[in-house]
């Protein structure tokens, strides 16, 4: 039998969050969301398969939290989808920062479904696990 797959969502806004949240559940996923980027750390060194970060959090930004993510030798090889809402003229300076930070993938909210976040998820996984 498969391992269920943790996916841990790093997002402020809980009404988004929760409805990723329903479509990764929906497919056999376990999921844990944090509305603190000050707490994530610590949940995320807990174990998890894969995490879907925001930018735009209280307290530690996503990037922030991203290169602390990376320069832990315990959980630096979890990959990190950098989900935001940030687009506009800074989307692809922002997109070539989380990338050379380590994120495997930058995806604009509103330009993705969560089933075009659910396929992405799929595809790094699997990607990972051959």
């Amino acid at each position: 039998m498969p391992k269920i797959k943790k996916v841990i969502i790093v997002e402020d806004e809980k009404d988004l969050a929760e409805m990723y949240k329903e479509k990764l559940i929906s497919q056999g996923f376990r999921v844990n969301i944090i509305t603190d980027s000050r707490k994530a750390m610590t949940k995320i060194k807990q174990g998890a398969d894969m995490v879907l970060l925001d930018i735009l959090m209280p307290g530690l930004n996503g990037f922030e939290l991203l290169k602390k993510i990376k320069s832990d030798k315990n959980i630096c090889e979890i990959p990190v989808v950098v989900l935001t809402n940030i687009g506009s003229e800074s989307a692809d300076k922002d997109r070539n920062l989380a990338l050379s930070l380590g994120a495997v993938d930058y995806m604009v909210k509103s330009l993705n479904t969560p089933l075009d976040v659910l396929n992405k998820i799929n595809k790094i996984l699997s990607s990972i696990n051959k």
